[in-house]
């Protein structure tokens, strides 16, 4: 049962009448400022007297003049629950700047590896004694944040940022990341979208195991994998736990994993947007919404038309027909695949024979399922499954070749053909990247943009399949060219904020 202190808490910066109230009335002009702020006093008073307020106002609803005066005694500007951090092992330096021969690209390297220095946090020692005046989730170890808007650690981000700290040789700050992961695990059962309270009922895409053996790879820590390996089990029984669905294909039943967050009221960060998104729809609709809008954001993609349930031509579908519910993705069950493949991996290091076994036969039956639901003859590739509709999604996505960046396929001529898929595809004719999807709906995960983390996953995949890494520059494939093209300093010079900035194409 959630502690009372907690409820108060959460009816501020998760839901209630206070949070719809100042968010409705555009205080601010990002919704995430409000939720943000640390409170100046407890919880139970705050609500105390925003209640004795709302008593004495006609209709119950305070006008803009109040709720300014309200907020403004009650709460303290966003972000004074950090310091300032500047890593002890970072290094003006590390050893990867001179392998990299492009004077040009060195220099942006060098600009890049600078900035870890301004965007590490430690959180206050004050949030974990009094988590109930912040909506930061207190952790215990020094991190790196996205920047801009952004001040909070957020979890598919971080797998990135650890690959990136690893580069620069700052093993200790990207253990100390992956500690904080293993923390909030071991206190709420899963990874939050994000440092925030009014994150907690949602997640992200599954890598914390992935960052555990990135981690390994670079510092061989045996000893640390082996006190937190229940803990990257712990995880991964809360996507199985939560978030999976049973498919029949033939005369066989698959289980596989899909965003599903069933929590309805908006977003608390997004309050005022969702709100008139759902403004013609009666209640049961309206709460639909919000809960399919807040799976959605579990996924990363927040927001793609991958996630709509289309309407039939010639009506085009909207954020307000995102259905995420209703997809099986095929990039999550490709990072459970390699989360399956990598903890067989870690307890037979450990000894563990039975608990390998385990893994290595969830690892078989999620290649089979994979092979049977997402794999598409016609297309030569892995698609995204649609429950209502029970039929694929043809359309491009960077996703569809997940399974081979995490190795989550059993039939080698399927991944040649799914190498060939790509490359015989319009998407490499983009100068600055691959193309998020081919829709141009307005939404940030949809054309024109393109982003990181899909980048680096596509281009990972064309590198291991096709080229020679010491003489790329002359291999004569439409990838050698595509990868030349996107790896100029133009295309990258901005690419420092992982996955937070988008390139227009």
């Amino acid at each position: 049962m959630t502690p009372p202190r907690l409820q108060h808490h959460c009816q501020i910066y998760c839901t209630g009448d206070l949070l719809k109230q100042v968010q409705l009335a555009r205080l601010f002009s990002d919704d995430k400022h409000f939720v943000d702020m640390p409170l100046r006093e407890s919880p139970e008073l705050v609500l105390k007297k925003f209640q004795q307020l709302v008593n004495v106002t006609p209709g119950g609803i305070l006008s803009k003049k109040q709720l300014q005066q309200f907020v403004s005694s009650s709460f303290s500007d966003p972000g004074q629950e950090f310091e300032q951090w500047e890593p002890q092992d970072w290094m003006s330096s590390p050893q990867i700047l001179a392998k990299i021969s492009d004077q040009e690209l060195q220099a942006w390297a060098l600009d890049l590896n600078a900035k870890w220095k301004s965007l590490g946090r430690k959180i206050k020692d004050d949030v974990g004694t009094h988590p109930m005046l912040y909506s930061q989730i207190y952790v215990p170890h020094p991190l790196m944040v996205p920047g801009g808007r952004f001040i909070e650690y957020y979890y598919w981000d971080s797998y990135w940022v650890i690959e990136g700290l690893l580069l620069s040789e700052m093993a200790a700050t990207a253990k100390g990341m992956i500690q904080n992961f293993l923390y909030l695990v071991e206190r709420y059962g899963h990874i939050p979208n994000g440092g925030r309270v009014y994150y907690l009922r949602r997640s992200q895409p599954p890598f914390l195991t992935l960052m555990m053996n990135a981690y390994l790879t670079h510092a061989n820590d045996t000893e640390f994998l082996r006190e937190n390996i229940h803990l990257l089990e712990v995880e991964y029984e809360f996507w199985q736990r939560n978030r999976s669905v049973s498919i029949t294909v033939g005369d066989r039943n698959h289980t596989l994993n899909y965003y599903n967050v069933q929590i309805g009221e908006p977003r608390p960060e997004s309050y005022s947007k969702d709100w008139e998104l759902a403004s013609d729809l009666n209640e049961d609709a309206r709460q639909e919404l919000w809960a399919e809008l807040k799976s959605a954001a579990e996924s990363g993609w927040d927001f793609s038309s991958r996630w709509f349930l289309s309407w039939p031509s010639p009506l085009p579908a909207t954020l307000k027909d995102t259905k995420a519910t209703a997809v099986v993705p095929v990039d999550l069950n490709a990072f459970l695949c390699k989360t399956e493949h990598l903890l067989a991996s870690f307890y037979r290091i450990l000894g563990n024979t039975t608990k390998a076994a385990q893994f290595q036969a969830a690892l078989e039956h999620r290649l089979e399922a994979v092979q049977a639901v997402f794999w598409n003859e016609a297309a030569g590739v892995w698609l995204d499954f649609n429950l209502l509709k029970k039929q694929p999604n043809p359309a491009f996505y960077p996703s569809n070749l997940a399974p081979l960046w995490t190795d989550c396929f059993s039939d080698q001529a399927a991944a040649e053909r799914a190498v060939r898929y790509l490359e015989g595809s319009t998407v490499l004719s983009y100068k600055n990247g691959l193309p998020t999807s081919l829709s141009r709906t307005g939404e940030q995960w949809d054309l024109p943009n393109a982003w990181p983390p899909l980048q680096h996953m596509v281009i990972a995949v064309q590198r291991g399949w096709r080229w020679e890494a010491r003489d790329r520059r002359r291999v004569p494939s439409p990838g050698g060219i595509w990868l030349d093209q996107w790896c100029s300093p133009a295309a990258v010079g901005s690419l420092w904020r992982l996955p937070d900035f988008w390139l227009p194409l």
